[in-house]
């Protein structure tokens, strides 16, 4: 083996990952929400509304995955779903006055999160790094086609 395991790159962008989500799934935990549940809570934060298909889009997230979480958000009373009128298949999501509430205490807790995660590094690097992780992104999509 040419490499050892702590060369892999991608083995420590997914340690990465583990060490921010179980960071603010800590600072969720009182709220009653899981991280990727606030990831559809902060699009509806930001446009209430959306279709399920169109978070799903947003997220990179398969369309179950999605109904599940939105399922779980709705028996919580955070969100309600609503069939589209123009188009039956379609669900939308719309924000509970809980669900509306429960952003504005959630919403500076990921906003200060996002600046310790990024304290020291600077908006050139922070370009850099979105460009890089765009490319590997798009070199494992070639893996997938």
């Amino acid at each position: 083996m040419k490499l050892s395991l702590h060369d892999y790159i991608s083995i420590k962008i997914h340690q990465t990952d583990l060490h921010l989500t179980s960071y603010i799934k800590a600072k969720l935990e009182a709220f009653n929400i899981a991280p990727e549940q606030n990831l559809i809570m902060m699009l509806l934060w930001e446009k209430d509304g959306l279709t399920q298909n169109q978070i799903s889009l947003k997220l990179n997230k398969d369309k179950t995955n999605i109904a599940r979480m939105a399922s779980n958000l709705e028996k919580k009373g955070f969100i309600s779903r609503r069939n589209c009128n123009d188009d039956r298949r379609s669900v939308k999501l719309f924000l509970t006055p809980d669900g509306k509430a429960l952003g504005e205490k959630v919403i500076p807790i990921t906003e200060e999160f996002n600046e310790n995660v990024i304290k020291d590094i600077t908006d050139e690097e922070l370009e850099l790094l979105e460009k890089i992780l765009i490319k590997m992104s798009k070199n494992v999509d070639c893996f997938y086609k």
